[in-house]
């Protein structure tokens, strides 16, 4: 396993541990105290253990190298587990809704007033853990732990909302009686959200969605630093778990050895591998560079400063 894979590993089992303690103190003190907001948000919490335990064997399986039948590692399953984390979200939502909604109008007495005291207590610990993972997460490049993260920020958001909701039961019982299913009816809404978002981000990596145009001008500046290089005619990229594999069309001058162009192509691919560390490995495709007035009446291709064609345009 990566130094990398490592400390994501780490990061998501603490995270884990914090969600399970605040999912059992929320759901046990929510039913002692008669509160659907507190169970609600428990609940939500718990689903949270269950999205960590996804995230952590995603992490586990991602770290594996590559072999015979993955040439390209298995970095893949690290993003599926965060479509997953995303599915489960969506799902805990739709259940949230549906048990605090069943128990609008029923005859009852208003929570207890220390129901809010796990409430306060995930707020604030969920805040700085989704923070932390958020942060390790960019760095690590992970979608499984970003996801983990936005799961994260949605239990700040539901543990405020039903903060809110517990605080107005407890404030005036006469008129707000209904405000405590009503809040934990909102919880599950802003858990379905999150969830859909979640599935959409890692569905359109799953898709081999090209990175930000940031970085496919950085990967064509570092191919253009290497001497011999006279242009880039494609440049694609696609995220295989931590990091992204490059596919590369390099144009050369067409009276160059076979040898020539092959060192070329090499220098290229280990100076961007050496200056770009989110790019696991590249693949180089070598072509003759078309005189500039052959450039001119391609379409699609364009020349760069100095006469020296630059890329076009992620296709």
């Amino acid at each position: 396993m990566s130094a990398i894979s490592c400390q994501a590993w780490r990061v998501a089992l603490a995270g884990m541990g914090v969600s399970v303690a605040l999912a059992l103190a929320k759901i046990v003190i929510g039913l002692m105290a008669g509160s659907t907001a507190v169970v609600a948000d428990g609940v939500e919490s718990a689903g949270d253990v269950g999205a960590s335990l996804v995230v952590l064997f995603g992490l586990w399986v991602a770290a594996k190298p590559p072999d015979a039948n993955h040439p390209y590692g298995h970095g893949r399953l690290e993003i599926l587990t965060g479509l997953v984390v995303g599915i489960i979200l969506a799902a805990a939502g739709a259940v949230i809704i549906v048990r605090s909604l069943d128990r609008v109008g029923e005859a009852h007495e208003p929570p207890a007033a220390y129901a809010v005291w796990p409430l306060v207590a995930s707020v604030a610990l969920k805040s700085g853990l989704a923070a932390f993972k958020l942060r390790h997460g960019r760095r690590f490049r992970s979608s499984a732990l970003v996801a983990d993260a936005y799961n994260d920020l949605v239990d700040v958001l539901s543990g405020s909302v039903a903060l809110l909701a517990v605080g107005l039961t407890l404030y005036d019982p006469a008129r707000f009686l209904a405000a405590d299913h009503y809040g934990g009816a909102a919880v599950g809404l802003i858990v379905i959200f999150t969830g859909l978002r979640v599935v959409r981000t890692t569905t359109l990596q799953l898709m081999d969605t090209m990175p930000d145009p940031g970085r496919m001008k950085e990967i064509r500046r570092v191919a253009l630093s290497v001497p011999g290089v006279l242009g880039v005619e494609k440049c694609f990229a696609r995220k295989t778990g931590f990091q992204y594999h490059v596919d590369l069309h390099l144009e050369v001058d067409p009276e160059l050895t076979v040898r020539a162009s092959h060192d070329i192509a090499t220098d290229v691919r280990f100076r961007i591998r050496e200056r770009l560390e989110w790019v696991a490995d590249v693949l180089v495709h070598v072509e003759p560079f078309l005189p500039q007035e052959a450039n001119a009446s391609t379409p699609g291709h364009s020349s760069g400063p100095g006469g020296r064609p630059s890329a076009p345009g992620p296709a």
